[in-house]
């Protein structure tokens, strides 16, 4: 399918691995110029490179963290348009709540929520006038089913998916879409690393671990990042001009709701 968006210019935030680099490669691939953001230079660049080189289209690496200023300055100076925008960004890892630090809440809500608000208020307006423009948040299935342990990282996307709910109904109008993607377990660096400190939790292998929780998956295995940033693309096509203000939960059927 033709996703009518080449030539469109996209920010993917925590692109240079992940899931983040499958949303940015599946942009690439349908024409978007993109913008590849992370915080190690080297795997930046890297992936940056990679996604020109398979696609052809054009791209720009930049180094910031997305957290601060200077990060969302660097972003924009690389692309002050944006016809796409994809808020990402890594969650806080596993830890009992009772260990969370004032410090901790706060850093965890700026990383998973107040991000992805700045920048959208930064280029809704512009997408707007132009009468185009896709924003797609990547949370997380545990906004849905949440887990012990993961709780700053679920209630802080939870509150930005309250937060654009609302937001997403005041601009459909302009051709201006906000939706969510809440994936479950997906082969990435992020799960791989869940998967030891549970193997080291509970003595058995990281291979056992990976197994156990495939078990709990009705698809028996883990998503890729591939099946991820197809999802992503047609959220951000001119097909997907009539969705709006929803969360696509991609878990391989593992959190059992009709709704």
């Amino acid at each position: 399918m033709d996703l009518g968006i080449a030539g469109r210019k996209a920010i993917v935030c925590a692109s240079s691995r992940g899931l983040g680099k499958a949303c940015a490669m599946a942009l690439a691939e349908a024409g978007v110029e993109v913008v590849i953001n992370g915080r190690d230079a080297k795997t930046v660049e890297a992936t940056a490179a990679e996604i020109a080189k398979a696609t052809g289209v054009k791209t720009h690496a930049v180094v910031a963290d997305v957290a601060t200023a200077e990060g969302q300055k660097a972003l924009f100076a690389a692309c002050p348009d944006p016809d796409i925008l994809v808020n990402n960004n890594g969650g806080p890892p596993p830890r009992d709540f009772r260990e969370l630090t004032r410090e901790m809440i706060l850093d965890g809500v700026v990383a998973n929520m107040v991000v992805a608000i700045e920048l959208t208020q930064k280029v809704i307006d512009k997408m707007a006038e132009r009468r185009f423009g896709r924003i797609v948040n990547i949370t997380s299935s545990s906004v849905k089913a949440p887990l012990a342990g993961l709780d700053l990282s679920s209630g802080a996307r939870a509150g930005l998916t309250a937060f654009f709910a609302g937001v997403a109904r005041t601009v459909a109008d302009k051709n201006v879409t906000i939706n969510s993607i809440q994936p479950g377990a997906f082969d990435t660096d992020r799960l791989k690393g869940i998967l030891a400190g549970t193997a080291t939790r509970t003595g058995k292998s990281v291979d056992e671990a990976a197994a156990a929780r495939k078990a709990t998956i009705p698809a028996k295995r883990f998503g890729t990042p591939e099946e991820f940033g197809a999802a992503c693309a047609f959220l951000c096509s001119a097909q997907a001009g009539y969705i709006t203000g929803q969360n696509l939960l991609i878990d391989g059927g593992t959190i059992p709701t009709a709704f």
